[in-house]
C-alpha cells in the first residue's frame, strides 16, 4: 500500500452566492504521477486550491504530507518582478554577492543558510526547463508567457517539493519547451497531481484520476488506456440500455397480453355461468375467486415492468453523453487551387523592434489547404495571423486577401456580443436564415432548449468556443479561410474533441497556430510550416 500523500476527507466547499461545487468528497493520492481530468466548470481548479490552501472548504479537510509545489493556472506575477525575485532566490544570490565582495555580516549567512549551491542548482534547473539563457535580473515583461509558465515551473521545483500540483502547466509552452516539461516530469518521484488537457502529457501520466458527479475515481495507466477503458465501459453501458429497453417492452407486452387474456376468460366464465343456470352466491364466488386471480397476475406484471423499468434507468445512468457536434459545412467549400490569400516580402515593426526583417516573410494559400503554423513564442506567429485577416497592415510588402470570406479567432474568443443571447449572435452572423433553421442549427452545435437564450457573457469556455464555431462557420457568407491562434488553450477535453469534430466539416482552408500535436493530427493537417528568425519554411509533420 503506497503512501498517501494528498488527503481529502468529506470535503465540501460552495461559491459566496450558496452554489455547490463539491459535497462530502473523499479520496486520497499516492506516490508517482497523476493526472486529474473532468470537463470544464467541474471544479478542477478549485480542487487543487483547497489542496494548495488558497481556498478553504466549508466542512471536510484537505491535507499534504510534505513540502507542497504548486504552480497555479493564472500566474499572478508582476511584469516589474526580476527572473530571481520570481524564482524566490534573490535574497540568498544578494548574500551570496555581498560576502564573495568581502562583507562577512551574520545576516547574510542566515540567509544563505544550507544553500550555499543555490545559482548552480537554479542554473542546472533553468537549463532543463530551456531557459538557461535567462539573466537573473531580467524584468519579467520582456518574456514570452511561455516562459513566464517554465520559470513558475522551476520556482516550485526549486523547493524540492513532496508534493507537486500543476494547473495546465502547458498552457503558452511551444512544442520545444513542451518537451523539455515532459523530460522534467519523467524524472519526477514525488507525488505529482495535474490537471492537462494536453493529451501527450497526460499519456505520461502513471494513473488518470476521474472528477466525475462529485466524485473521483481512479484508473491505472495512462488517458489513452483510460480512453479506451472509458469508450468500451460506453459501448457495454449502450448496450444494457438497449436490452433493458427491450425487456421494458416486453414485460409491457406481455402484461398487456395476461390482461386480455384475463378478460376474455372472466367473460367465457360470466357466459358459461349464465348458461349452467348456478345459484346467484355460487356464480358470485367463482367471479370473485377470478377477479382476485387476474389482479395478482396483474401486479406480478406490473412488479416486472417497474422492475425492468430501474434497470433502464440504473442502465442509462451508466452511460456517458459524449456531446459530439455532427456538421455538414458545404457553403465554406473552396475549389483545389484557388488562392485565398497571398503575402510576399512581408515586414512589420514595433517600435525598434522588427518581425520578419531581412527579405520579410512569404505565405500563399491555395484550395482547402489544412495549414499548421509552428515556431517558438514571440517570432510573430499571432502577428501573421493578423495580417491575414486584415487587422495589421504590413509596413512593407504585398497583400491580396479573399474578400469578406476570411473569420479569425483569436485565444480571447471576442468575436461574439458578450450580451447578446447564443441565438442573437447567431441571427447577427446569418440574418437571412429562417430561425427555425437557426435553432436547428444551434442544436447541432449542443445548444439546446433554453440555453440558446443565455447570454454569451454567462457561458463556460468550452460554451463560448461552440457559440463563436456556430456564428463563424455557418456566416453569411461563409468563411474560405480561418484563421485559429492556439484554439485549444483552457479548453478541457470534451470541448477540445468537439473542435475536432467542427473543424473536420469545415471545408474551407485554415490556418492554426497551436502546439497542441495531437490535436493537429486530429484535425488532419497536411501542410506544416514553421516561422523562425522571419523566415517561413516548409517542414514535415513531427515524429
Amino acid at each position: 500500500m503506497s503512501t498517501a500523500f494528498i488527503i481529502c476527507s468529506n470535503l465540501s466547499f460552495s461559491w459566496p452566492d450558496d452554489t455547490p461545487v463539491f459535497q462530502d468528497l473523499s479520496f486520497s493520492v499516492g506516490g508517482g504521477r497523476t493526472g486529474l481530468v473532468a470537463p470544464n466548470g467541474a471544479g478542477k481548479s478549485t480542487l487543487l486550491k483547497l489542496i494548495a490552501g488558497e481556498y478553504r472548504p466549508s466542512d471536510g479537510t484537505a491535507s499534504v504530507d510534505g513540502v507542497l509545489g504548486y504552480l497555479p493556472q493564472s500566474l499572478p506575477f508582476a511584469g516589474e518582478l526580476t527572473v530571481a525575485e520570481l524564482l524566490g532566490i534573490a535574497p540568498k544570490i544578494s548574500a551570496l554577492a555581498a560576502i564573495e565582495a568581502g562583507d562577512a555580516s551574520e545576516e547574510h549567512f542566515t540567509t544563505i543558510g544550507t544553500d550555499w549551491d543555490i545559482e548552480e542548482r537554479t542554473r542546472a534547473q533553468l537549463d532543463r526547463l530551456g531557459l538557461g539563457d535567462l539573466s537573473f535580473d531580467r524584468h519579467l515583461r520582456t518574456l514570452s508567457g511561455g516562459q513566464v509558465v517554465s520559470l513558475g515551473l522551476a520556482a516550485q521545483l526549486l523547493k524540492r517539493p513532496d508534493v507537486l500540483l500543476l494547473d495546465e502547466p502547458t498552457n503558452n509552452l511551444d512544442l520545444e519547451a513542451r518537451t523539455k516539461l515532459y523530460d522534467v516530469l519523467e524524472d519526477w518521484t514525488g507525488c505529482l497531481l495535474l490537471v492537462s488537457h494536453d493529451r501527450a502529457l497526460l499519456d505520461r501520466m502513471d494513473r488518470i484520476a476521474e472528477l466525475d458527479r462529485g466524485e473521483v475515481r481512479f484508473h491505472g495507466g495512462n488517458f489513452t488506456e483510460y480512453s479506451d477503458a472509458v469508450r468500451a465501459a460506453r459501448e457495454v453501458a449502450e448496450k444494457n440500455v438497449r436490452n433493458a429497453e427491450q425487456e421494458v417492452k416486453r414485460e409491457k407486452r406481455e402484461m398487456q397480453q395476461s390482461r386480455e387474456r384475463a378478460a376474455r376468460r372472466a367473460s367465457n366464465a360470466a357466459r358459461n355461468l349464465k348458461n349452467a343456470g348456478l345459484p346467484k352466491i355460487f356464480a358470485g364466488t367463482m367471479k370473485r375467486g377470478a377477479q382476485e386471480s387476474a389482479g395478482k397476475a396483474n401486479e406480478t406484471h406490473a412488479a416486472r415492468v417497474s422492475e425492468a423499468k430501474a434497470k433502464l434507468d440504473e442502465a442509462g445512468r451508466a452511460v456517458r453523453d459524449e456531446q459530439k457536434i455532427a456538421l455538414e459545412l458545404p457553403g465554406t467549400n473552396v475549389p483545389a487551387g484557388r488562392t485565398v490569400f497571398a503575402g510576399e516580402r512581408l515586414q512589420v515593426r514595433f517600435g525598434e523592434r522588427a518581425l520578419f526583417a531581412g527579405q520579410g516573410a512569404a505565405l500563399a494559400i491555395r484550395g482547402p489547404e489544412r495549414i499548421a503554423l509552428t515556431g517558438p513564442n514571440g517570432v510573430g506567429k499571432s502577428t501573421l495571423l493578423r495580417l491575414i485577416t486584415g487587422e495589421l497592415e504590413p509596413d512593407c510588402g504585398e497583400l491580396k486577401r479573399a474578400e469578406g470570406r476570411v473569420a479569425y479567432l483569436s485565444q480571447r474568443l471576442d468575436l461574439l456580443d458578450l450580451d447578446r443571447t447564443v441565438a442573437e449572435n447567431l441571427a447577427a452572423f446569418a440574418p437571412a436564415m429562417p430561425a427555425a433553421q437557426r435553432l436547428n442549427l444551434l442544436a447541432r452545435f449542443l445548444f439546446r432548449g433554453s440555453r440558446v437564450h443565455l447570454p454569451v457573457g454567462v457561458l463556460s469556455g468550452g460554451e463560448r468556443l461552440r457559440a463563436t464555431l456556430a456564428c463563424v462557420l455557418c456566416a453569411e457568407p461563409a468563411p474560405q479561410l480561418l484563421l485559429l491562434d492556439e484554439p485549444t488553450n483552457n479548453l478541457d477535453l470534451v470541448s477540445v474533441g468537439q473542435l475536432e469534430s467542427a473543424l473536420s466539416a469545415y471545408e474551407g482552408a485554415f490556418v492554426v497556430v497551436s502546439h497542441d500535436e495531437r490535436f493537429l493530427a486530429e484535425i488532419k493537417v497536411d501542410r506544416w510550416l514553421r516561422l523562425s528568425e522571419g523566415r517561413l519554411a516548409e517542414t514535415g509533420a513531427p515524429e
